[in-house]
């Protein structure tokens, strides 16, 4: 018979694998998870007609056209440089160098029809530039 006292081993328990699997569950929550955006404060904006509050005096509206021929204020300019562009540009420019230029420019019109609009509104000293868009649901209705 066998008397001594057995050494008994300790129990190990090995974090690793846990580890692995939690970061595995965290993982998989996280691309699982979608998340909502919901709104704190229910309002109801006020509607207003959006002609009604144009300033239409520091405007001005600049046509180019598929062909590359300018217009503006519906006015055609003679010319297609860019210093008979600038001089146009000044003299449609009621508000002076306050004027607002917006380009409403043709779809299929040349990338450097508009450049060149551009051009012209730096050498007349007018920096506000805007383009004007026509919404989806015009286009479905022509």
């Amino acid at each position: 018979m066998n008397f001594r006292p057995r050494l008994r081993e300790e129990p190990e328990i090995n974090l690793i694998p846990f580890i692995d699997v939690l970061l595995v569950v965290l993982i998989f929550l996280m691309l699982s998870t979608t998340y909502s955006k919901f709104t704190e404060l229910q309002l109801t904006l006020p509607v207003a007609d959006a002609d009604a509050q144009r300033d239409y005096p520091k405007e001005v509206l600049v046509t180019v056209t598929s062909d590359g021929a300018y217009a503006i204020n519906k006015v055609s300019v003679a010319g297609r440089s860019v210093d008979a562009l600038a001089a146009a540009l000044l003299d449609g420019a009621k508000a002076g160098k306050e004027s607002v230029v917006i380009i409403s420019a043709d779809a299929s019109a040349k990338h450097q029809a508009v450049v060149t609009v551009m051009e012209a509104a730096r050498r007349s000293g007018l920096s506000q530039i805007t383009f004007a868009t026509q919404s989806a649901t015009r286009v479905g209705s022509k």
